[in-house]
């Protein structure tokens, strides 16, 4: 969804569209995510402590699950000024997660908020964020729109 979502942003996001993501994380992303943050939690890695919490297996970190949004945020340019997540069930390594972002509202100033509801495979909600932030004004669409035309080369998604 990565070009798509860079174009949106470059033609210019209104109020009400909604995007949706989808990610299958992986124990390897798991672990990585780990070291990124120093969260050694046992509920990530050790089979017996998920046991004993009363999971079925080892789980994903939340805010990996959670950095869903850092794609959309990313493709189309947002700068975050709040988060507030809450964490429903547990997302399982190997789950695939549908992230729907619903964008709320957008001022003229391009002040925005956004909602993101998570789903697994089950069509189980998992989480759910509250995002708060700036979509691009005119001159940086331009901006986007020039890069993207240079080949969008810092872009890993395009």
């Amino acid at each position: 969804m990565g070009p798509k979502l860079r174009r949106r942003a470059i033609q210019g996001l209104v109020s009400g569209e909604t995007f949706t993501l989808t990610r299958t994380f992986s124990r390897q992303e798991t672990h990585e995510f780990g070291d990124l943050t120093r969260d050694y939690n046992p509920v990530h890695y050790d089979r017996r402590w998920t046991d004993a919490k009363g999971f079925g297996d080892l789980i994903c970190h939340g805010l990996l699950v959670g950095g869903m949004i850092c794609e959309f945020g990313g493709q189309v340019g947002w700068l975050a000024s709040g988060m507030t997540f809450r964490f429903i069930k547990p997302v399982y390594v190997t789950d695939t997660v549908e992230c729907q972002i619903r964008l709320i509202s957008l001022d003229d100033a391009g002040r925005a908020e956004a909602e993101g509801a998570f789903f697994n495979q089950h069509g189980d909600q998992v989480a759910w964020a509250s995002l708060k932030g700036r979509l691009p004004n005119a001159r940086e669409q331009q901006i986007l729109a020039d890069i993207t035309a240079e080949g969008d080369l810092t872009n890993g998604l395009a």
